[in-house]
């Protein structure tokens, strides 16, 4: 049995708008980014149609990780808008995890 427990801090989807986000993107491998979209979509797709939660981690401009639970409204070129209409820039994704 794994008994270890994630450390990144878990905040609530309405503490985003108080974060700074960097310009350069966290993931540097092109495929880890593919299947970053590919899994924000399936998100936005969940969320849309069942209402489904995931568990984002995504990284501040000062390096700082962060986790939020929430639904994934909508997915843009550039940003992901969530449940609380707050917005993550695609880029600051470093993963999304299925529930």
């Amino acid at each position: 049995m794994d008994t270890t427990t994630n450390r990144i801090p878990l905040v609530e989807k309405e503490e985003i708008p108080f974060f700074n986000f960097s310009n350069e993107d966290v993931l540097e491998d092109a495929e880890a980014r593919k299947k970053r979209v590919w899994d924000l979509n399936r998100a936005a797709s969940l969320g849309n149609a069942y209402r489904g939660k995931v568990e984002i981690t995504f990284q501040t401009a000062d390096g700082e990780q962060k986790r939020v639970d929430t639904t994934v409204w909508t997915v843009d070129q550039s940003h992901i808008t969530l449940k609380a209409g707050c917005s993550v820039p695609i880029i600051s994704i470093i993963s999304i995890e299925f529930f």
